[in-house]
């Protein structure tokens, strides 16, 4: 009991500090694991016992026989299942051919050159090799959201590290069961033949559980024949007897079916899909939190003595100075990714969760079958996910600067609420090469900005999930545009600093456009039009114009008309270059108007006989 409390009590603390210093959370998991495990083994304990031992040995541990495997299989079944819940086509409109040629390219050149290196460097036999190279094939999301979080980039780079760690570790998985296969089936006749059949039933059972219980679960809650109150445990139950059941008709299939159940279901119509994923999420936390600490307090000093020689400081530079770059860039040729962005996505590749996890599962199997070479399988693997992140996790930044992927300065332009004025406006936006992505509780504003081709996120402005996100982490403005004066003011206030470092804005109050002076700094656009005014206007003109203009005499003029106009709005700024700049309610944010610039404006065109006269 006391060994059980103490690894939930450290995992969540070693959660708090990665999140307190900014850190993969798998860092100080690690290093609780094996200060509790081999290190107190070795160097506290009078009897040489650990402090937490995960199998039971005849006189303490937490799990009997197979027990320990059987817990990680299931934790790592649903941390899978929580990752496919967060794939969305959508997001890869652009990108899909470079993501596919990672997980594909990338994954079949990392396989054969890590497992070759492996076997000349370690002198492991092929088998061997190529299981440690394909457990390292995947990166992992756990680990890259940390690193990337704070590291202001283009949407395009992000995206494709957030893809690559999500697809790719069913892809890692299932390559590293099929080496398992080979290595596990007796004898050299119908050697090949028979792992390649059982290599045919995993895809086959995998994606067909997958495919057919998310279609049942999903028109299960639609129907709402599961109360509401039971929808979270009804879920986490239903993805256990998938993982279960694809196992038994084919061993090691369940890793696939749970993937492709969440991410059948994560593009699926589903009502309840974020609080379903809200409580996948914070499952995964503890799973993480459990697992990282059991699988290093598992592993002997024994097991780390076999890394102490120059091989190990000999592969593990080969895998991030050379096998790495090479899958980048032959996944990303021909692509329009430019070379600095391609160096960044080399130099990012963080090992996670399920390489751990899974080595620890086939190298404790393959060491009790008797194969030569298996104890290594776990303490390199260890080596890499750690060495990868910690590298990653201190370096991310700085090299981002070095190779000029670093944004000094966000552009992007995040817009609270997804109402027909917000669309018009982010449409507006996009089409003057501005990133733009709206956020809105209501799926069917975010369905409708989705059909104009605009980013937006079903998300609740009080939730936490939106810092989260590294794929807006070139938001530079934000905009509140949302009818409720609260919800504005809040969002200035709680996402100002983090998405706003170059100007937050929200729509005035009606209560404001009473008290001629007192004009909000934030104030957006007008201080004589509210929410009510804009939607009024967007529903008689919706449409946005553009007006010459000479000179400041003339923008202020054109500003006074505005003002004293219920069928015209100002907006923004066009400079010279095509830049746009956001006008205040105040207007005191521009400070220069030059022959050329644009004023851009929402409502009816200006009458060209009264415009005339302004000149």
């Amino acid at each position: 009991m006391l060994e059980l409390a103490g690894i939930i009590i450290l995992g969540i603390l070693a959660q708090w500090f990665a999140w307190k210093f900014k850190i993969p959370a798998i860092l100080p998991l690690i290093i609780i694991g094996l200060l509790v495990g081999p290190i107190a083994a070795e160097y506290f304990s009078e009897d040489g016992s650990k402090w937490i031992e995960p199998i039971w040995n005849g006189k303490q541990g937490l799990f009997p026989g197979e027990g320990l495997f059987y817990f990680v299989s299931l934790a790592i079944s649903i941390i899978l299942f929580e990752g496919g819940l967060t794939l969305k086509r959508s997001e890869i409109k652009t990108l899909g051919p470079v993501i596919t040629k990672l997980i594909t390219l990338g994954s079949a050149v990392t396989f054969f050159g890590a497992g070759i290196l492996a076997h000349f460097i370690f002198d492991l036999s092929w088998e061997i090799s190529f299981l440690f190279s394909g457990l390292i094939i995947v990166t992992g999301p756990t680990v890259i959201t940390p690193i990337l979080r704070n590291i202001p980039l283009k949407k395009d780079v992000s995206a494709v590290l957030k893809w690559e760690g999500i697809l790719i570790d069913p892809i890692g998985a299932l390559v590293a069961v099929l080496v398992f296969e080979f290595i596990s089936v007796e004898g050299d006749s119908g050697f090949t033949k028979t792992a390649l059949i059982e290599f045919g039933k995993i895809i086959l059972f995998g994606t067909t559980f997958g495919f057919t219980f998310a279609h049942a679960l999903a028109f299960a809650i639609n129907k709402k024949l599961i109360p509401h109150y039971l929808l979270n445990v009804v879920s986490l139950s239903t993805v256990l007897l998938v993982f279960v059941e694809s196992e038994i008709f084919a061993h090691e299939s369940g890793l696939l079916a749970v993937v492709v159940m969440g991410m059948v279901l994560g593009n699926s119509k589903l009502k309840n899909i974020k609080e379903l994923l809200y409580f996948k999420e914070s499952l995964s936390v503890l799973l993480i939190s459990i697992l990282f600490i059991l699988l290093a307090a598992n592993i002997n000093i024994e097991d780390l003595m076999l890394l102490y020689t120059w091989k190990t400081v000999a592969i593990f530079l080969a895998v991030i100075l050379l096998i790495r770059p090479l899958a980048v860039f032959i996944s990303t040729a021909g692509s329009h990714l430019k070379l600095n962005e391609k160096l960044f996505i080399s130099w990012v590749g963080p090992r996670g969760i399920v390489a751990a996890g899974i080595a620890s599962l086939f190298g404790s199997k393959l060491i009790k079958q008797g194969v030569p070479g298996a104890e290594y399988i776990t303490p390199l693997v260890f080596m890499i996910v750690l060495g990868t992140v910690l590298l990653n996790a201190t370096t991310a930044r700085l090299f981002a600067k070095l190779v000029g992927v670093f944004l000094t300065k966000s552009e992007g332009i995040l817009i609270v609420g997804a109402s027909k004025i917000s669309r018009l406006i982010g449409h507006y936006l996009e089409s003057n090469g501005r990133h733009v992505v709206l956020i809105d509780s209501n799926e069917r504003n975010v369905e409708k900005a989705n059909e104009m081709d605009l980013e937006a996120i079903t998300t609740n402005i009080y939730s936490d999930t939106l810092m989260d996100n590294i794929e807006l982490n070139d938001m530079g403005y934000l905009m509140a545009l949302t009818g409720n004066p609260d919800i504005n003011k809040y969002a200035i206030n709680k996402f100002g600093e983090q998405f706003g470092e170059n100007g937050s804005f929200r729509l005035v109050t009606p209560q404001e456009m009473l008290d001629d002076n007192y004009n909000p700094k934030e104030g957006l656009f007008s201080h004589t039009d509210d929410y009510n005014a804009l939607i009024e206007l967007t529903a008689r003109h919706p449409s946005i114009q553009e007006i010459a203009l000479n000179d400041k005499d003339h923008y202020d003029k054109l500003i006074e008309i505005t003002n004293n106009d219920q069928d015209t709005i100002p907006l923004f700024i066009k400079d010279t270059d095509g830049e746009l700049h956001i006008i205040s309610s105040h207007n005191l944010d521009i400070d220069t108007i030059q022959k050329g610039f644009q004023l851009v404006y929402l409502g009816k065109p200006f009458d060209a006989e009264e415009m005339q006269k302004l000149v």
